[in-house]
């Protein structure tokens, strides 16, 4: 490009990637059966994530407005409360709560995230949407909407991860929520596909969260409100955009000044494929265990091994866990972890818990049972290491694996079998056997919090698919508020 090029103040066409997400949001219906079955499970699940976090003070201090007495009646609901609030901060709310556990689902490719974090922004629009509507005796939005978005968010999200790892320029993965739900958001306030182009450049413009806060030395609670903090932010910035605020059509690809320059070593995003709802029909489940995905399989591993080394801890030498090079670089940790968003983040952590106590609760990463002493002197005869098949399979589109092994070795010379796990209960491959544990999930996590006749009705409602799916939003809200 010349240097009159690059002085030019003429406005460019938009970016393709911002064009491409607007055809996408305004323009593709979903007709997948499986993708909609799929997301009806990740709302029930992602809900299950949310009513499981009201359990934690630490979540629960952050919820409500955002100054005392800043309600809004009539506003947006939050599950498992009763604040009413305007739709930013309740998607901060929802959002926090879902991601607090680290329990929601995930997808893995060369970035990874939680797709379902855009439900916060997802809810509280549509309730708010739907609310208003019924109000002015207008039809309030269904439940085939709310699932709509969220094949949607979960497609953007996905497919920008699949080719391209801000993760390894040392930014967080929260940009693809804010993204995501910008699109979705914008959308659903009614934007056209102009207003969904100026609403996303708005949205890159914003840059990107560090990951400072998700490794060692600094790992702490932000990464469990980082997520309801950009969806929140996607309602914000599609408000904006709705009242006609200009964007910015070479957000990305500007000199000097775009994202790619500024942000991304100068590269630009790479697709292997178009939007449509692969990510929605092969997202992964976090059915069992609160745990980092990377460590799901390894949490298997050490539960079968539990009642061979339960009764020899004393005698153990060494412990060799094989992993995925996403897995190494992540989640292996030594030394003292300072908080339970340190131990959900170590796999050391995580296999040693369900190898002494044959179970891995959001309980176990607190100071309690972390103060037991035996946990860090398993993890201190712990060796990770790569596997490269395990590394290949993950990046394989067409498995998507998360591998990892286990092996104990005693001081008398014998040792434990490995113990491999290639893909854990969540995947798409073990859908059969992890819908139940899922349902389970769901009433184990929600069931207590509501009235019983208010759980009734919400079961009634979410056995259904059809049913679910007429349903009015504002109805479904309110089975969720106390």
């Amino acid at each position: 490009m010349s240097q009159q090029d690059i002085r030019s103040a003429e406005r460019p066409e938009p970016d393709q990637v911002l064009v491409d997400i607007a055809e996408y949001v305004c323009n593709m219906k979903i007709d997948s059966d499986l993708a909609f079955e799929t997301a009806h499970y990740c709302l029930m699940d992602t809900l299950a994530c949310g009513f499981q976090a009201l359990d934690y003070p630490a979540c629960t201090k952050l919820l409500g407005p955002v100054v005392p007495g800043a309600t809004l009646p009539g506003g947006a609901r939050v599950p498992g409360t009763s604040y009413e609030l305007e739709p930013v901060m309740a998607a901060f709310n929802i959002g926090a709560m879902i991601r607090w556990l680290d329990f929601n689902d995930t997808w893995l490719a060369a970035e990874w995230g939680h797709p379902s974090d855009n439900l916060g922004g997802i809810l509280a629009t549509a309730d708010y949407l739907s609310r208003i509507a019924r109000a002015e005796g207008k039809t309030p939005l269904n439940m085939t909407d709310v699932l709509t978005a969220m094949i949607k968010a979960h497609e953007i999200q996905g497919v920008l991860a699949l080719e391209n790892s801000f993760n390894r320029v040392g930014l967080d993965h929260v940009l693809l929520v804010r993204v995501a739900t910008t699109a979705v958001v914008t959308r659903m306030l009614g934007g056209d596909r102009e207003q969904v182009i100026n609403a996303v450049s708005h949205a890159w413009i914003d840059g990107c969260s560090l990951r400072t806060y998700r490794h060692a030395p600094n790992t702490g609670s932000r990464k469990s409100w980082a997520a309801g903090d950009a969806t929140s932010r996607g309602v914000r910035l599609a408000l904006i955009a709705m009242t006609g605020e200009m964007g910015y059509p070479s957000a990305l690809t500007a000199k000097t000044w775009g994202y790619y320059d500024v942000l991304f070593k100068g590269n630009e995003f790479s697709f292997t494929q178009g939007y449509g709802s692969y990510v929605m029909e092969n997202i992964l489940f976090k059915i069992s265990y609160p745990a980092e995905f990377h460590a799901q399989t390894a949490v298997e591993a050490a539960m079968t091994l539990h009642p061979q080394v339960k009764g020899r801890l004393g005698e153990i030498e060494r412990v060799v866990i094989e992993t995925q090079e996403p897995g190494v670089r992540i989640i292996d940790k030594t030394g003292p972890l300072d908080n339970p968003a340190d131990r959900d983040h170590c796999i050391q952590y995580m296999a040693a818990v369900p190898m002494i106590f044959g179970r891995l609760t959001a309980a176990d990463y607190e100071d309690d049972v972390a103060s037991d002493p035996r946990i860090d002197e398993l993890r201190n005869k712990m060796e990770v290491t790569e596997n490269e098949r395990y590394t290949k399979d993950y990046f394989d589109a067409d498995k998507r694996y998360i591998g990892n092994s286990i092996q104990v070795f005693f001081n008398d010379g014998s040792s434990t079998d490995k113990v491999a796990v290639d893909y854990p209960i969540g995947h798409r491959r073990r859908r059969d056997e992890g819908i139940p544990v899922l349902k389970k999930k769901f009433e184990t996590s929600v069931s207590a919090k509501l009235k019983t006749g208010q759980w009734q009705a919400l079961d009634d409602a979410c056995a259904d698919r059809e049913k679910l799916k007429e349903m009015p939003v504002d109805d479904f809200m309110a089975l969720l508020v106390v």
